[in-house]
């Protein structure tokens, strides 16, 4: 695997400095030579796995990212509030996310936001129409890629009691919901403007040590959910770290 990367970054034109370490990870549009021990703690890969289970055995190969992920939730466990994801899907994160805290003996509520029809093509901006997202979004629609049977999303998260799948439209749900305190927010919605409407709207409810965070902050072809983000930080008065991994992590 190392020689792999080494390779690779080689052929783009990259110096590769450290030739003798041991570690190489090359997933999800990250490159890196520095440890990936993480990868071979046995409870990541139940998390993982249970991932994958959600997914019905796909593998989307971002490993990095769970990691993060996992972190971010144990830490934002330990604030008061409950849980939301916008942007479940087949619900990976969130079940690995679960299956690491030990959810059902959880005194927290987890909300599972998501349209369950794939993106809302009529939100994305001229700029990103004009980036082809909303082409990226109608290819992995047909594909297959975005869970739209939402039976099976309920049945993936039915062991968890305290987990409430919610179908709707973001922001126009929101409003719907009696939260009043969130510890952790997770933005995965590929677009602009529902995500900045969702942090706007639950920047107020997260409490002191709740956590953010943001699945494409800095992910390649997401600019402008990055100009959208940073809008509301500027707004608002706090700093987002831009991470490798294409996310992006906000501690209130």
């Amino acid at each position: 695997m190392k020689r792999l990367i080494r390779k690779a970054l080689n052929r783009a034109g990259y110096v590769v400095f450290n030739t003798r370490s041991p570690h190489g990870y090359a997933q999800d549009g990250l490159f890196t030579m520095h440890s990936d021990h993480f990868r071979r703690d046995e409870a990541f890969r139940e998390a993982y796995a249970r991932g994958v289970k959600a997914g019905h055995g796909v593998d989307p190969g971002m490993e990095w990212r769970v990691h993060v992920a996992l972190w971010a939730a144990s830490t934002a466990s330990r604030a008061v509030g409950d849980f939301v994801e916008c942007g479940v899907n087949a619900g990976f994160v969130s079940s690995a996310i679960m299956q690491a805290l030990d959810w059902r003996n959880s005194s927290k509520q987890f909300y599972l936001i998501d349209t369950f029809s794939g993106p809302v093509l009529s939100q994305y901006s001229q700029r990103e129409i004009d980036a082809g997202r909303d082409v990226v979004a109608k290819s992995a629609l047909a594909a297959g890629a975005y869970v739209t049977d939402l039976e099976r999303v309920r049945a993936n998260f039915s062991e968890w009691p305290n987990a409430l799948v919610v179908q709707g439209t973001v922001p126009d749900v929101l409003d719907t919901l009696n939260l009043r305190e969130v510890a952790f927010l997770h933005l995965d919605m590929n677009c602009a403007l529902p995500e900045r409407a969702a942090l706007e709207f639950f920047w107020s409810r997260l409490t002191p040590g709740g956590i953010v965070l943001l699945d494409d902050y800095t992910y390649f072809g997401h600019g402008s959910q990055t100009e959208a983000i940073d809008s509301v930080a500027e707004r608002l008065g706090f700093k987002v770290l831009a991470l490798p991994s294409g996310q992006g992590l906000i501690v209130r």
